[in-house]
């Protein structure tokens, strides 16, 4: 028992198997002896100058250029897309800011009004206060109610016309008087 694994193996013939088996197969003599430098044969006259690596056959082009060909129409796209967007905000700027102008100075809305006058706007349920004879001239389509910089203000049905020309979104509320009666309350909401 006091032998070593490594002299029970050699003792198997184990190892001398392993150091058979191990051993590279002889090189085959292909070039002379002495030569410390390899003999590499290239096609085509070295004058000729031709050292292009091998590209891809029948015209395609190789992986290099397609990726860079990608991205140049992705980047194209992307700013195409800017330029658009940046014109669009151009557009709505220039149309709030004549909106503003034209109701500077030409709200009706007074501070100590108590009746409020409410509406549907973006998905909820909004109001503006109005005096009671401003309340009933909203009623007559006579005002209407135009959204400016987040607030709700009164003008009259000529300004509010003006304004639905300039953005038809600030145009918040315009009672049409020759309306039927029934288009005052929603269809999901008559029993």
């Amino acid at each position: 028992m006091a032998d070593s694994l490594r002299d029970q193996l050699l003792k198997s013939g184990l190892v001398q198997k392993l150091k058979v088996e191990a051993k590279p197969a002889p090189k085959p003599a292909s070039r002379p002896a002495g030569s410390g430098k390899p003999h590499h044969h290239k096609p085509g006259n070295p004058a000729q100058g031709n050292n292009k690596p091998a590209g891809p056959r029948s015209g395609e082009p190789d992986l290099a250029q397609a990726y860079a060909l990608r991205a140049k129409t992705e980047r194209e796209e992307r700013d195409r897309a800017q330029r658009e967007a940046e014109q669009r905000a151009r557009e709505k700027r220039e149309r709030k800011e004549k909106v503003a102008a034209l109701l500077q100075g030409k709200t009706l809305n007074v501070a100590d009004a108590e009746h409020p006058r409410h509406f549907p706007h973006g998905g909820k349920i909004r109001r503006i206060y109005c005096t009671s004879d401003q309340l009933a001239q909203v009623n007559k389509g006579e005002l209407a109610v135009v959204q400016q910089a987040g607030r709700y203000l009164l003008v009259t049905a000529d300004i509010a016309r003006q304004i639905e020309a300039l953005n038809p979104e600030a145009l918040v509320l315009l009672v049409d008087p020759n309306a039927p009666a029934d288009d005052d309350v929603p269809a999901d909401l008559i029993w």
